[in-house]
């Protein structure tokens, strides 16, 4: 009897660390919306609103009456999250969120991994399942598990008028200090895809596009050699909205108002990946890309094959 009972422990305890050992990913489906810290609140939101044509389901202040959060919706599931700068903090992006199908389960199995992730799933007050963490070079993401009784699923299908710049976040880039940190994190434990590298530079690789496990959407390691300025950082983390005619987008964005310390670059280029494109700058000197979602021939850009950049403080380039 009691070597039966030890026998049944014994298998009750294999199959416990067996289950913790294979914790399955869930889904990532795509970019949910990336989060900037404004200096000047009213500014960037007529930037994404009034300029860029956006529409805010979401508004949420304290009891003051100070708002704390806007999002502006791209579409039903992509969105620009803004809030008020923290005092002694940097305006600009301040983290980039994942749509996936289990934030809970999410958040397990980034705890499986030994990564630096929320101790619990919360909900917040705009309704949807949510985790955080942080990647070994210092990025902040989050996982966002859209809920049916949120406050963005109350506007599903609503609030996306024609004023919209464009339709959809193609990627997002951020600042990537080494490369082969970013891809243990993003290919071996997110199960990122790399789709293409390239560079001003052919012997040097300065972006490295990754595509998220379960959707087509990238995002974009924008690698750097050199202490970055503030004027490279704000260009370096940046959304990218996607259009079918980037001339026609400009010739929208012509017609209406830049709020004041904002602008728009004059000049539409084809860059190395050979997709037209043109830049605008909120007044902080964070960029948004209005690019084509199709190279100038149809034809795939080749990937670069130069070695990858790479930032070490106190480290001289040549």
């Amino acid at each position: 009897m009691k070597k039966s009972l030890w026998l049944l422990m014994t298998l009750l305890v294999t199959a416990g660390v067996q289950a913790q050992q294979t914790v399955k990913r869930p889904k990532i489906l795509g970019i949910s919306h990336a989060g900037f810290a404004a200096a000047d609140m009213e500014n960037n939101r007529s930037f994404f609103r009034d300029y860029l044509g956006f529409a805010e389901p979401v508004v949420i202040s304290d009891k003051t009456g100070k708002i704390g959060i806007i999002y502006l919706k791209i579409n039903d599931e992509q969105y620009v999250e803004l809030a008020p700068m923290k005092s002694g903090a940097q305006s600009g992006m301040t983290h980039v969120a994942f749509q996936t199908d289990d934030a809970e389960g999410m958040r397990r199995y980034l705890e499986s991994k030994g990564c630096n992730v929320s101790k619990k799933t919360t909900f917040g007050r705009i309704g949807n399942g949510h985790i955080s963490v942080v990647t070994p070079l210092g990025m902040r993401h989050e996982f966002i598990e859209y809920r049916p009784e949120s406050k963005t699923s109350a506007v599903k299908g609503e609030m996306m008028p024609e004023s919209r710049v464009s339709c959809r976040m193609g990627h997002v880039g951020f600042m990537t200090a080494d490369l082969d940190q970013a891809l243990a994190f993003y290919v071996d434990i997110l199960g990122f895809k790399e789709v293409w590298r390239g560079g001003k530079d052919p012997k040097k690789v300065s972006w490295v596009h990754l595509q998220v496990p379960d959707g087509d959407q990238t995002i974009e390691l924008m690698l750097y050699e050199t202490e970055p300025t503030q004027a490279q950082i704000g260009s370096m983390n940046h959304i990218s909205l996607e259009v079918s005619d980037v001339y026609k987008a400009k010739a929208m964005l012509d017609a209406r108002k830049l709020p004041q310390g904002c602008r728009m670059a004059q000049e539409i280029k084809g860059g190395v990946i050979r997709k037209l494109h043109v830049n605008c700058f909120m007044a902080d000197g964070a960029r948004v890309e209005i690019m084509e979602d199709h190279t100038i021939d149809g034809k795939l850009t080749p990937s670069s094959k130069g070695v990858p950049m790479k930032y070490v403080p106190g480290q001289t380039t040549r």
